[in-house]
């Protein structure tokens, strides 16, 4: 039970990724979520294909809100001393900075890091190279990073590694 899987476990729903990351988690000192699911999906899916009508437009599709993957895990702690970090794949706009929103979902999430990165326009994804701010649950700024995607990643977990409690701290000993 728990513990990091053998093996790719497929899902197709956020509930099942939900069941699926939560499994994993329940053995794991450092949870890294780098990947967000859609914050809503369709209320109902149809049974069968949604077809024309002539003349006529399409149904409104009901949307409901995900379960927050990440907020979860951040808010539970499935282990002593866990770790969580989160990815936020952000861009700027008139309410705020790119960073304004991490710091803003940093709080929200809950989790101990969350890597913010600015995307659009050639950043962030199909590039090589990389540039992420490291904010800590208070939205305050503990790293930035630039580089080819493996320096970054060696950045984050320069980051993450001293977060994580010793063996005896997570069993509860203290000593």
């Amino acid at each position: 039970p728990g513990g990091v899987p053998d093996a790719v476990v497929e899902v197709e729903t956020t509930a099942q990724l939900r069941d699926a990351v939560r499994s994993a988690a329940a053995g794991a000192d450092v949870v890294v979520m780098a990947a967000a699911v859609a914050d809503f999906r369709p209320a109902h899916a149809p049974d069968a294909k949604i077809k024309k009508v002539p003349g006529q437009g399409p149904e409104p599709i009901a949307l409901v809100e995900n379960p927050d993957v990440l907020a979860e895990l951040a808010r539970d702690r499935l282990r002593p001393g866990q770790v969580v970090v989160g990815f936020a794949a952000e861009t700027g706009d008139a309410h705020g900075s790119v960073l304004d929103h991490g710091r803003a979902k940093a709080r929200r999430k809950g989790a101990d890091l969350l890597v913010v990165n600015a995307v659009g326009e050639g950043r962030g994804f199909a590039v090589d190279a990389n540039d992420v701010t490291v904010v800590d649950g208070a939205g305050d700024v503990v790293a930035t990073a630039s580089g080819s995607k493996g320096e970054v990643a060696d950045a984050v977990w320069d980051v993450v590694v001293p977060r994580v409690a010793p063996t005896d701290e997570r069993a509860g000993s203290g000593e």
